[in-house]
């Protein structure tokens, strides 16, 4: 399938910075500190004064959390 055709059947969404701060849960100065860090991802200029984040990439941070999380508490009940 090519690119064009994936877009058009599922759309890039981008989130502003209180929808993102809403889904995680984090400060503002929180996500930005994980950014320096590289551990959360970055945003995406989206005009002069504007950014926003990939709806995509944000879930997948959120879920690689949940895991990890997960997997601590079924290694912590196994012991």
């Amino acid at each position: 399938m090519s690119m064009e055709m994936r877009e058009v059947n599922n759309p890039v969404r981008m989130l502003r910075l209180p929808e993102v701060v809403r889904r995680t849960a984090l400060s503002r100065s929180q996500i930005y500190r994980l950014i320096e860090l590289g551990t959360f991802p970055r945003q995406v200029p989206l005009g002069e004064r504007a950014a926003g984040w990939v709806e995509d990439e944000v879930d997948g941070w959120l879920r690689e959390r949940i895991e990890r999380s997960r997997k601590r508490l079924q290694a912590a009940a196994s012991v």
